[in-house]
């Protein structure tokens, strides 16, 4: 009897071994395993990998269901720059990301600003994330705030005490005294990029630009009115030309726009409707199935390629 319960307990160690050893394989250095059987949450899976793919990049999917292979770190500290909350470590982008990135911080510096403060790109192999965004995942979207460095190296601490300023009035119909040439000067410089194909920010901003900007007023038409975003702007970049697996955004500017710069009456709404205080309508609605969050998304949700993400070595 005791020989046979030796054998069992033998057999039950090597199972648990042999499960451990699997989990090692699929994660390497990343901590985490997809078991298809417990089936759990996406952002879970991406959270907990810390380490990017050792492959060719890739934006995989659509801006708000995907993932990202051979994913580039932004360092956290640059010439002219400082990644703004370096503890989430969503420093991760698409190279071309990037690469955008410290062409717009050399340009602000140029302006006559200390650099960027760069808020989140993406994770280390992009995916959901567990808050802050339905998008960034990626690896082409990323956040600049409005706020002005007065000095870039900043320690934990330092970075911690940052408070951002708003450039909307409270009314939300106007920009405050906050906005500046300068933040116009740098959102031309995003927008005219190649390699942007929109850039979401505060519909007074954009109304601000409107009626401010001179000469080429081209690159206005990039840039998109969107409800918050009056402390940072949200960039985001075309699909690059080897991604053939990422879905570009639908429908294009140039269809969106109902003008050439973009300046025309559906501004009006932004600031006036938009702002309306709620009202019951009369008649209910007629109730349409609730639109799943990002938050409950599982691996069946995503692109068949990210499996091959996050298993990847």
């Amino acid at each position: 009897m005791i020989r046979a319960l030796f054998k069992v307990r033998r057999t039950q160690f090597w199972s648990l071994a042999s499960a451990l050893v699997f989990a090692i394989i699929l994660t390497g250095n990343n901590g985490f395993a997809h078991d298809p059987k417990k089936n759990p949450v996406a952002t879970k899976i991406f959270s907990n990998l810390s380490q990017p793919t050792q492959t060719r990049a890739s934006a995989i999917g659509s801006y708000a269901k995907g993932c990202l292979a051979g994913a580039e770190q932004l360092p956290f500290n640059g010439p002219n720059w400082q990644v703004l909350h370096p503890q989430r470590k969503r420093n991760w982008g698409h190279p071309e990301t990037v690469a955008l990135v410290k062409r717009v911080s050399k340009a602000a510096a140029d302006i006559g600003w200390t650099g960027l403060f760069i808020g989140d790109i993406s994770q280390s192999r992009g995916g959901p994330m567990p808050y802050g965004h339905r998008s960034h995942q990626i690896g082409l979207d990323v956040d600049i705030w409005l706020t002005q460095p007065r000095k870039l190296g900043l320690t934990n601490e330092e970075l911690k005490a940052i408070k951002p300023i708003s450039v909307r009035a409270k009314n939300g119909k106007k920009t405050n005294a906050n906005w500046t040439t300068e933040h116009m000067d740098i959102l031309k410089v995003v927008a005219s990029d190649e390699a942007v194909d929109r850039v979401f920010i505060t519909a007074p901003a954009k109304i601000a630009m409107c009626q401010n900007a001179e000469g080429d007023r081209s690159w206005l038409q990039k840039i998109r009115p969107l409800g918050g975003h009056h402390q940072h702007f949200h960039v985001r970049l075309h699909c690059p030309k080897h991604s053939t697996d990422c879905i570009p955004q639908t429908p294009s500017i140039t269809k969106i726009s109902q003008s050439a710069d973009g300046c025309d009456h559906t501004l009006e709404w932004w600031v006036t409707t938009a702002l309306a205080p709620y009202k019951k309508p009369a008649k209910p609605a007629k109730k349409r199935p609730a639109k799943r969050s990002t938050l409950d998304f599982t691996m069946k949700d995503l692109p068949k390629q990210c499996l091959s993400v996050i298993h990847a070595d």
